[in-house]
């Protein structure tokens, strides 16, 4: 994982990311996602503490931000969110291109992790959650190629843990071998690549 991700600049995909929110309208802010129990708007709240989480840990800054454990269900928007979420995205990117970063130790969703490590789960919970947006409000979406790369490896690392379904991700969804990389991708994170609203 480290060998593929050092190099990785998460730029490319924030920049999707916040053009995915910035194409959301506000009818839409309360449709459901293919995260269960997840409302729209809960995943733009949750988007702008993981933005604002992974920034940190790439800062190595302690806060409560990266000692809490994520809930994208829980999440809310906030006021002045179109405004916060794409500068707290381009802060993070900024952030993963600071090579000290990615060397030592950090903290992120309350768990302590090498720097590259944080780098992957930040890889990978922009590219499944800017799916998640995208599917939600009837967009187009085509991950950052190196972010999808990063996602797909930390996920399939991760496809054996034992409490798959009691943690951060649902059961494994099963996807041909041969399907495209992105729905490769989603099914590992717990999630039916076919979803739709």
């Amino acid at each position: 994982m480290t060998d593929t991700t050092t190099t990785l600049d998460l730029g490319p995909q924030t920049e999707i990311v916040a053009r995915l929110a910035a194409a959301v309208q506000d009818e839409q802010l309360a449709d459901g996602t293919p995260c269960p129990g997840c409302a729209v708007r809960n995943m733009l709240g949750h988007l702008t503490g993981l933005a604002a989480a992974f920034r940190d840990a790439a800062r190595k800054g302690p806060g409560t931000l990266t000692g809490t454990a994520p809930d994208a269900a829980a999440a809310d928007l906030g006021p002045g969110w179109r405004t916060a979420l794409p500068r707290l995205l381009d802060e993070l990117a900024d952030a993963w291109r600071d090579p000290a970063a990615w060397t030592g130790m950090t903290r992120a969703g309350g768990l302590d992790m090498p720097g590259a490590v944080a780098a992957a789960v930040a890889a990978d919970e922009l590219v499944i959650h800017g799916w998640d947006l995208a599917r939600a409000t009837g967009q187009e979406y085509a991950p950052d190629p190196a972010a999808l790369r990063a996602s797909y490896a930390f996920l399939r690392a991760a496809a054996d843990e034992s409490d798959r379904g009691d943690g951060i991700f649902g059961p494994v969804v099963p996807v041909p071998r041969d399907a495209p990389l992105l729905d490769r991708a989603v099914g590992l994170s717990g999630r039916d690549p076919g979803w739709t609203p």
